[in-house]
């Protein structure tokens, strides 16, 4: 996924920034050369602390009077979190321990000196513009592998493993191909992101409509507002077509299930061309037709979103990011809600309630620290509910650990996306070939401009990815990514 405007300046920008790093899109030079410089100080100095005894309260056997240091990216979330939550919690469990704070604006700034120095701190939230390239701490062997973290007991109930306690999709989301050509995890992202269609939970209540959950309603309901004189479904093709072509692949996996987003992910031999796909950009075609706004092709993502804000436009694709995005623009009792993409058939294998939900904010371990294990252990408390709770307190966005936001009063648009997140239970999924093949979301995007505005037909929009996919699988300059 590019670095382009449909994305909130601030969250959903170094989201983006992070992604793209993970993969290679945007590399950091100097962190290519960390494993050559990585040789300064005394042995003594950059020795590693032997691990404590291992027992219920410490599974990960950290030495309980080990020191800790904890880097904090002090941008749109802030340290207070940190601060006032996740340290404390940590100290609590480990009462001899000295943890050690920093808040930054410029992560690589700090660290790359310290990398580069063999003196790494334990614990880092990567982000902001200044981050470190995840990919390439990975390749340099600079993170640890956090399996040992995923498969502990949690905080809150050890008959649980940590990886059982948040949301499906976030341990895989961390994980990174490695040398000998497997995958593991080496990256934590904490914060929740829902996807669906939006609507104003007024317009709706005034006019008595109902959000619909299958395709028969979905229709019949467009023809309604359309009757209103309020275009019932548009998103803005000069900029976010990526929340359309989104909304396509969704639909897709609802009705061919998940292996249909897992296949596109790994460039599977006609995976844009299964029916699945074909059927979704059909259905989607037919609204772009009938219920949209041809004008909207040449939009930006705020000018559509503003033309919803005033009433003019009924459905609106996009994250759990939007209600905050438009704060300044939403008129009092506006009440965003998200709806889940609706259901196109009875025989739908996955339900009505299935939903698109990953993390954001990536936190690393430094395998080279004198006590990784601490640090995994810093994660650990983040995930426990209270860890959860704290941090939503705190910044007022939701975590991976769904059980820290229960009873939370979170603003209607955010809560609603919660509701939808917690009534999809087992049934939530993520897509990742845009974060791993920048050139394939460009060209999604291309052809879902032209499905949704008229230019071509299904059967044109699947063919054209298609070979821009094989294209990339071909390539051999390409590092290749596998789910």
């Amino acid at each position: 996924m590019s670095n382009t405007p449909e994305q909130p300046a601030a969250l959903d920008r170094r989201t983006v920034l992070r992604r793209a790093a993970a993969v290679g899109m945007l590399a950091t030079p100097a962190i290519g050369l960390l494993s050559a410089c990585a040789t300064s100080g005394s042995d003594k100095e950059n020795e590693q602390v032997a691990g404590g005894t291992k027992s219920e309260k410490n599974p990960l056997g950290v030495k309980e009077d080990a020191p800790i240091e904890v880097i904090i990216f002090n941008g749109g979330y802030g340290e207070k979190y940190a601060t006032d939550v996740h340290e404390p919690l940590y100290k609590t469990a480990f009462p001899k321990s000295e943890v050690k704070h920093q808040a930054t604006q410029a992560v690589s700034t700090v660290l790359q000196p310290r990398f580069a120095g063999g003196n790494p701190p334990e614990f880092v939230n990567n982000s902001g513009e200044k981050f470190l390239d995840f990919g390439a701490l990975v390749n340099d062997g600079q993170l640890q592998d956090l399996t040992e973290l995923w498969d502990a007991p949690s905080v809150d109930d050890p008959s649980k493993k940590v990886r059982d306690t948040v949301i499906p999709g976030v341990v895989e989301q961390g994980m990174f191909n490695t040398a000998d050509g497997g995958r593991k995890p080496f990256v934590l992202y904490y914060v929740s992101t829902v996807y669906g269609i939006w609507y104003s939970g007024k317009l709706f209540k005034d006019n008595g409509w109902t959000a619909p959950t299958t395709w028969e309603q979905f229709k019949a309901l467009c023809e309604q507002i359309k009757a209103k004189g309020i275009t019932p479904y548009g998103y803005a093709g000069s900029n976010a077509a990526y929340y359309q072509w989104n909304v396509i692949l969704t639909q897709a996996a609802k009705i061919g299930g998940t292996d249909v987003l897992k296949n596109i992910d790994n460039l599977e031999d006609g995976a844009w061309k299964q029916d699945a796909v074909k059927q979704a950009a059909e259905a989607w075609a037919e609204i772009g037709a009938k219920y949209s706004d041809k004008s909207f092709e040449g939009l930006k993502h705020t000018d559509v979103q503003l033309r919803q804000n005033q009433g003019k436009l009924a459905f609106y694709p996009s994250g759990d990011w939007l209600e905050n995005e438009q704060k300044k623009d939403t008129p009092a009792g506006f009440t965003y809600q998200l709806m889940p993409v609706p259901s196109l058939t009875a025989s739908d294998k996955l339900p009505a309630t299935a939903i698109r939900a990953a993390g954001g904010e990536g936190y690393f371990v430094s395998s080279k620290s004198k006590n990784p294990r601490g640090g995994m252990e810093y994660m650990r408390q983040m995930l426990s509910k209270a860890g959860a709770r704290g941090f939503t307190e705190t910044v007022g966005a939701a975590t991976v650990v769904p059980a820290g936001s229960e009873g939370f009063q979170f603003p209607p648009g955010v809560a609603s996306a919660q509701a939808a997140l917690k009534a999809a239970g087992k049934d939530v999924f993520n897509m990742l070939f845009d974060n791993w093949y920048k050139e394939l979301d460009t060209e999604a995007r291309t052809a879902t401009n032209e499905l949704m505005f008229g230019r071509i037909n299904a059967d044109a929009f699947v063919e054209r990815i298609q070979k821009r996919a094989d294209a990339i699988k071909k390539d051999s300059s390409v590092t290749k990514f596998k789910r």
